[in-house]
C-alpha cells in the first residue's frame, strides 16, 4: 500500500531538487503541503504532488506553444 503523504525530503528527491527549493514552494503555497507532529514536520499528499507535476507540464506546453506562436 502507498502512502497517501509523503515527506518533504521524498518529494524533493522524487522532484530532483534540493531540500531549500522544496521548502520554498511549500512556503511560497506553490506546492500545497501540511505540517504534522510536534516537529512540525511537512508532509505532501500524493495526489498533490501529482497534480502539481501535471500543472508544471501543462505550464511548460502552454510557454511552448507561446513561443512558437510568435
Amino acid at each position: 500500500m502507498t502512502s497517501r503523504f509523503l515527506p518533504l525530503s521524498e518529494v524533493c528527491e522524487m522532484l530532483a531538487i534540493s531540500s531549500a527549493a522544496g521548502y520554498a514552494l511549500v512556503r511560497s503555497g506553490e506546492l500545497p503541503a501540511i505540517q504534522i507532529g510536534g516537529r512540525g514536520q511537512w508532509r505532501v499528499e500524493a495526489s498533490v504532488l501529482e497534480e502539481f507535476i501535471a500543472a508544471k507540464y501543462a505550464e511548460q506546453r502552454a510557454t511552448i506553444d507561446h513561443q512558437q506562436d510568435r
